[in-house]
């Protein structure tokens, strides 16, 4: 499996991710059925010999077929709503942790706590361990406790990067000279890959990002040894 499709396919490690995998399951199940139904019609009108001819209107056909695309909407637009507020919400959040892009890796700041701030290179294939996975690892991993709501503060030292956690539903654009907010609820420990998803420069596929998430106690135990 490519690292792309790694990213791509990792299973859900926040509320909200679940929640936009259900409503795109509700989307493509609406998709489907309407189009079976039309490819039923269109194919039982191409057989059909019976014609006609003296059909001018039909009020009654005309009233549903205008209001049934207008109650999907209805059924699709209202969830759709609901994640675009719930995913803007900052809700009480415990720590914060700012976010710098650079060219061509990250910097981590952990803004509640004195002196615990470092760089995530990417790993070279050389210092590689055989369980890790190329082009994803990196030397400084983000340690994060889950079950805690966290806030992120995302900006970029030089050009504009984009911190892209898929599994998290987080893509947040690093501008220089702006300060953009997001954020993140951990559900469970694991391990989570993320890359920039903005065309940064040459190296702007070298830009990995891992958080591992913990519970609070290895969390704390881990911001004692820094």
């Amino acid at each position: 499996m490519s690292n792309w499709s790694y990213i791509n396919m990792q299973d859900a490690m926040s509320p909200l991710m679940e929640q936009l995998m259900f409503f795109h399951d509700h989307t493509l199940t609406i998709l489907i059925i309407i189009t079976s139904i039309v490819t039923y019609m269109m194919t039982v009108i191409m057989f059909n010999n019976i014609i006609n001819r003296l059909l001018l209107e039909g009020q009654l056909i005309e009233f549903f077929w205008t209001l049934l695309p207008a109650l999907t909407l209805i059924f699709i637009a209202f969830p759709s709503l609901r994640l675009l507020y719930l995913l803007d919400e900052i809700n009480k959040p415990l720590m914060t942790l700012k976010i710098i892009g650079h060219q061509w890796y990250w910097s981590y700041e952990y803004s509640d706590f004195l002196n615990i701030e470092f760089d995530s290179y990417m790993k070279s294939q050389n210092d590689m361990l055989i369980s890790e996975f190329r082009l994803l690892e990196v030397d400084n991993r983000t340690i994060l406790p889950f079950s805690t709501q966290i806030r992120l503060l995302i900006s970029s030292f030089d050009v504009i990067h984009s911190w892209a956690m898929p599994s998290m539903s987080i893509k947040v654009d690093a501008v220089p000279g702006r300060l953009n907010q997001a954020s993140m609820f951990i559900n469970r420990p694991g391990m989570s890959f993320g890359q920039c998803s903005e065309i940064c420069g040459a190296n702007h596929s070298f830009m990995p990002i891992v958080i591992e998430s913990v519970d609070m106690n290895c969390f704390i135990n881990w911001l004692m040894s820094y």
